[in-house]
């Protein structure tokens, strides 16, 4: 059994923690700078360059929480009250007039003077139109005071967050049209192997259809990046060379399989002529073999080849890093813990994310865990981690991480 040690004793696995912390530090060290003014529409899924801060308070004066009726609360003994004005949202209402209530609606700002509104389900309309209260009334009931949601100068949202559609709304309720956003990660996306052949062309010997390159140019454009296709490499030398030259212009290099020691690996070889490379064998299963490395100064991942280890290293390991190099700092997904609905026998050197989804209350795996078998992803709702070195019976504690959490 491999132990799980300090990275670079001899036969020692690095461990996931240890690998992440060091590719967020590298994405730390070179992070995206420039930033550019996107309108609203366009911000989703982009992250804020510069924090955003209320210019105005919100909301922007006292204004009421339901339907029903205004009123100062030391002018009521216990009488009905004439109904001085009719207040709907939108409109500038006069001041209450004292000894007197205001039919109020939702939204509507609140009479100066007034300081409770009484729901409508509990105010009685008498024949004289007068309105009666039956149920006892405290101050500031129903009104939603002038800046509780923010005030003037307030940070709403700090740099570095990630847009979805209640950032934008929220963005919006402060009047903003557009956010000034950190530019798009420029990400090459390349794999090698004349194994490999493109979809729709015609398999020979030995040759699988190309999975990575959708699956991770697809993942990256719904990170919100700008995505090269550099499509299969040849094993050849020249044609790695050159293929890399023409990458001089992006923010990151991403490789799906074979960057190794070997002599046929032609990829490792070009970096380590033009940069350098280091060979990383984590204690994670799917997906042992991660390279980090430059060429030219431009950092390179290298990911396994086997569809479910790509996925898996890409979703713990270099999703992170693209967010943390444009600002992200809360980049690890979100993980529960939830009880087996499955039973794990025999304990492994090395952690395991299983391939499951919840059923019942309980986390379930597909039967089939190959590194080689991404249906196993696609039947999936998540990914089951089992801890190195541990058993499990049905009902123990696992942690689970839902796609959603690292495919957007």
């Amino acid at each position: 059994m491999n132990p799980v040690g300090k990275p670079g004793k001899a036969g020692a696995l690095m461990a996931v923690e240890v690998a992440l912390q060091r590719l967020l530090d590298m994405a730390a060290a070179t992070p995206i700078t420039q930033h550019e003014t996107v309108p609203l529409a366009a911000a989703q899924g982009r992250v804020l360059a510069q924090d955003l801060v209320s210019t105005l308070d919100l909301p922007p004066w006292p204004n009421s929480a339901m339907d029903g009726y205004a009123l100062r609360l030391a002018d009521w003994k216990g009488e009905p009250l004439l109904v001085s004005q009719r207040v709907f949202a939108g409109q500038a209402p006069e001041p209450l007039a004292a000894g007197t209530c205001a039919r109020i609606f939702t939204g509507a700002p609140v009479p100066a003077g007034a300081d409770c509104v009484e729901m409508q389900e509990n105010a009685v309309v008498e024949a004289d139109e007068r309105v009666r209260f039956g149920e006892p009334m405290v101050i500031g009931q129903n009104i939603r005071p002038q800046g509780q949601e923010a005030t003037v100068g307030e940070q709403v949202l700090a740099a570095g967050t990630r847009l979805g559609p209640v950032e934008l709304g929220l963005a919006a309720s402060l009047g903003r049209a557009s956010l000034d956003v950190v530019r798009r990660v420029r990400v090459a996306v390349l794999s090698t192997g004349d194994e490999l052949v493109e979809p729709g062309q015609e398999l020979g010997p030995g040759q699988i259809y190309n999975s990575n390159r959708v699956l991770l140019c697809g993942w990256l454009r719904s990170l919100g990046c700008d995505v090269v296709d550099a499509g299969i490499l040849p094993d050849e030398l020249p044609a790695t060379r050159e293929r890399l030259a023409q990458l001089s212009d992006v923010d990151l290099i991403l490789s799906t399989g074979g960057v190794s020691v070997g002599e046929a690996d032609f990829l490792g070889i070009a970096l380590r002529e033009e940069g350098e490379l280091a060979l990383w064998k984590l204690a994670i299963k799917p997906g042992k073999p991660l390279t980090f490395g430059h060429y030219r100064g431009v950092p390179v991942i290298g990911l396994p080849g086997n569809p479910a280890s790509t996925l898996v290293t890409f979703a713990l390991l270099a999703r992170p890093y693209l967010l943390r190099r444009q600002g992200v700092q809360a980049v690890a997904p979100l993980k529960f813990k939830v009880p087996a609905g499955f039973a794990w026998p025999k304990a492994g050197s090395r952690r395991e994310y299983l391939r499951g989804r919840m059923e019942n209350g309980r986390a379930i795996i597909y039967r089939n865990q190959s590194s080689g078998v991404l249906r196993s992803a696609a039947w999936a709702e998540g990914l089951v981690e089992v801890l190195e070195s541990r058993t499990l019976v049905e009902g123990d504690e696992v942690g689970f991480i839902p796609l959603s959490e690292v495919l957007g």
